[in-house]
């Protein structure tokens, strides 16, 4: 009879360490969900755009003569020479941001316009983020700089 007990007990605790450890996955997956940011192309975004609840990234470069400044607010266009998807955002833009750039932005798409809550520009000359070169290379656009 012993034998009968320990088995059954040693099987209640596997039992138990899968339910607790699917709960922690299950919390942690939760957790992270709003943490996650997808990056896609402006030819990704426009031709299929996500839900205005989304949070995600767009990049590629800045398109010549679409820099606006009213206030505080800068408007331009970021495009893959595909694409352009139009970017309004409120606050100081980085000093390394300009037209003809590489830029990331995340934000979310509301009423065809990417209000952008972060901007990133790339750190020097010679630099571009992967995600936007792999977007531009996907696109036949991408210039690599001659070192």
């Amino acid at each position: 009879m012993a034998v009968g007990l320990k088995k059954r007990r040693r099987i209640q605790l596997i039992v138990i360490g899968f339910v607790l450890l699917a709960a922690a996955t299950a919390l942690i997956g939760f957790a992270a969900k709003d943490g996650i940011e997808f990056f896609r192309s402006p030819t990704q975004v426009m031709d299929a755009p996500p839900p205005t609840t989304e949070i995600f990234r767009v990049g590629g470069l800045v398109a010549e003569g679409s820099l606006r400044q009213s206030e505080e607010v800068y408007s331009f266009d970021v495009t893959d020479g595909n694409a352009t998807v139009p970017v309004s955002y409120r606050g100081l833009l980085p000093d390394l941001f300009r037209e003809g750039q590489g830029m990331i932005a995340t934000g979310r798409l509301i009423g065809g316009v990417f209000l952008a809550d972060e901007i990133l520009a790339k750190h020097d000359e010679n630099y571009m983020p992967k995600e936007v070169a792999d977007a531009l290379k996907e696109q036949g656009v991408f210039k690599p700089s001659a070192e």
